[in-house]
This record gives C-alpha cells, structure tokens and sequence, in this order.
C-alpha cells in the first residue's frame, strides 16, 4: 500500500534536510537555492544542533528546522512555515541575525565572521505586492551596492510557484515541497533541466 506524504509536515520536512544519512539532499538542496550566489558549489556541510544558544537567562531562545556550517565555515539555516502570522518578518530577521551574531566568542575578530544564509519555504503569501515567488534579501543601499556580503534570507512563497514542467534544479526542489504528497513518482514532471 502505497502512504503519500508531504514534504512540507515539519518532522518530515527535518528528516529530509536535517538527518545526517541525507546530508547529500541537503547539499543538493542548498546549492539548487543559492547556486548562482555562491562563490563556490558547496561540497560538505556538518548539520549542527537547531537551537541558538542563549547567551544570557532572560535571552529569547531560537529553534531552527536545519541548520548547518559548510567547508568554508558559512552558516545556513533552512526552514519551512505553512502559516504566515503578523511577526514572521520579524522573525525570519531576528533568527538570521541571531545565527549570524553567534559566530563570535568574546575576543574575536570581526574579520572571522563568515556568510550566514537563510532560507524560509512558506506555505502561504507573505509579501502581497508582488507575484513573484523568489525573494532575496541582503544588506545593500539604495543603488544595490553590498554594505557586507555576508548572506541574506531568500524567501520562497509555494503558493506563488506554478509550473508543470521545471527547468532548474531550484525548480524541481519548489515543485517536490509544493506538489510533493500529490506527486506520483511513475508519472514525475518532465524536466528540461540543463544537464551539467
């Protein structure tokens, strides 16, 4: 008997991208997302613990779906959310940010901070001014110059991407997270992926 099931539950969502054994998928994953901003393809990650210690007792603790640091010690946290509340923006920032400050110990360097990388999967519309589905999010001025490039967030909203046939690698992962529980993997969407 045949069990659908959709990528998209959360345990489901961090058994996937989250678990050691698939530490393949997530690599696929993060480069078919930010490929084109990386400098380089990532070819290692260490998935590391979800939670972003507190520093002090009364700090607010942060819990991630998957986090993980590749071979050039960059930062990523990946998460899904079906649900869109009234404080998400703020959260989506503040865990970045959160991940982001957490590389520095007392008496470090600023020069040892490294790129930290967001990526939200969302369920419903967050951003209502626009069609798009990809969004990315740096820290740059008015002429779209880089304070730092140190990363952003990429949001990717699943119910503004429709497509029958993917022509991307970050295509064919959208497809799988919107359409994944209905999918039937005798009869998968043809793909005019550029082969490389």
């Amino acid at each position: 008997m045949h069990h659908r099931i959709d990528p998209k539950i959360d345990c489901v969502f961090k058994a996937l991208l989250g678990a050691e054994s698939n530490r393949a998928l997530l690599i696929h994953f993060l480069n078919a997302i930010l490929g084109p901003d990386l400098p380089a393809p990532i070819t290692w990650v260490e998935i590391l613990n979800p939670y972003n210690d507190k520093e002090f007792l009364d700090d607010k603790l942060s819990i991630v779906d998957v986090k993980a640091r590749d071979a050039r010690d960059c930062l990523h946290q990946i998460e899904i959310q079906l649900l869109v509340n009234r404080d998400l923006l703020a959260r989506i920032l503040y865990t970045w940010a959160d991940l982001y400050g957490s590389q520095l110990q007392s008496g470090q360097d600023y020069s040892d901070l490294k790129p930290t990388y967001a990526i939200w999967l969302l369920g419903e519309n967050l951003l209502a001014d626009t069609s798009d589905y990809a969004h990315d999010f740096r820290l740059r001025d008015a002429q779209a110059r880089p304070l730092l490039d140190h990363g952003g967030i990429w949001l990717l909203e699943l119910n503004k991407f429709h497509t029958e046939q993917v022509h991307t690698e970050q295509e064919r992962w959208l497809k799988f997270f919107k359409d994944g529980e209905a999918l039937d993997s005798s009869a998968l969407p043809s793909c005019g992926c550029a082969k490389g």
